[in-house]
């Protein structure tokens, strides 16, 4: 390796470590500003909590291991949510390009339901589901299943066309195509469509453990809330936070591992 792509690769590691560490002052800037203002009374404790407050709250948490329970429940239901929802989407969008009559039958509604607000549903899901982990899981489906299927299809038609016609001049069949052309060249859509997926798949748990659920992230916050326990809130905001990180850290490791 010459010195010149040695540099290079030297300035764009330093240009890494300087942006993570920008992010992480910031951070941290964040929470000593929010801890001072709370402490002076300049924005409203009970209201608007403390980091020290919340630290505290989460560790008590931790050490009862409680904490655990709830996060545990929260990856449980959007880990299974995430599968299904991308299995399925990836089979649908599979099947609305192989029959483009379907598509255009079923376009309109999948832009109806996609844009009806999913929390409306909540108590008809509850009804047919019941009052459990399904009616979560249901939820969250309504919520990246759409949206899943919509970006992969919608890679799917964007693969060359010049390409597809050069197999079929060879005599490669749908499937052929399908296996070794449109899927191959849609990897990005579909690796991009997983960051999405798992992003909406949170959101949808946590709409549902509003809703129905004794344990759980959305859980904890929505009975602080029903206690007036603002820091109860933000220790469970916060929790979501550091949770949604590391999940979309995982994507995105797997992203690069694909790519």
């Amino acid at each position: 390796m010459s010195e010149e792509a040695k540099k290079i690769i030297k300035k764009k590691k330093n240009q890494k470590y300087l942006i993570h560490f920008i992010q992480l002052l910031i951070v941290v800037l964040f929470f000593v500003l929010w801890e001072i203002l709370a402490n002076q009374k300049i924005i409203n404790p009970f209201i608007f909590s403390s980091p020290s407050r919340i630290f505290k709250t989460i560790y008590t948490w931790t050490i009862s291991g409680e904490i655990f329970i709830h996060i545990y429940t929260t990856l449980y239901e959007t880990i299974l949510a995430f599968v299904i929802g991308i299995t399925l989407g990836l089979i649908i969008a599979i099947m609305l390009y192989e029959c483009p009559i379907l598509a255009k039958i079923i376009d309109p509604f999948l832009t109806m339901i996609n844009s009806l607000p999913k929390v409306a549903l909540g108590p008809i899901i509850i009804i047919w589901a019941g009052a459990n982990t399904k009616s979560i899981i249901v939820m969250a489906l309504l919520i990246n299943l759409i949206v899943s299927i919509m970006n992969i299809y919608n890679g799917f038609l964007g693969v060359d066309e010049t390409k597809i016609k050069l197999l079929k001049s060879f005599g490669a069949t749908k499937k052929q195509i399908l296996r070794y052309l449109i899927i191959p060249e849609s990897k990005r859509t579909i690796i991009s469509s997983l960051k999405i997926n798992i992003s909406m798949t949170l959101i949808g748990v946590i709409m549902g453990e509003f809703l129905v659920s004794k344990k759980g992230i959305g859980y904890l916050i929505i009975y602080g809330t029903q206690v007036f326990n603002l820091t109860l809130v933000m220790s469970g905001i916060l929790i979501l936070l550091i949770l949604s990180f590391l999940i979309y850290e995982c994507v995105a490791y797997l992203e690069k591992k694909l790519s």
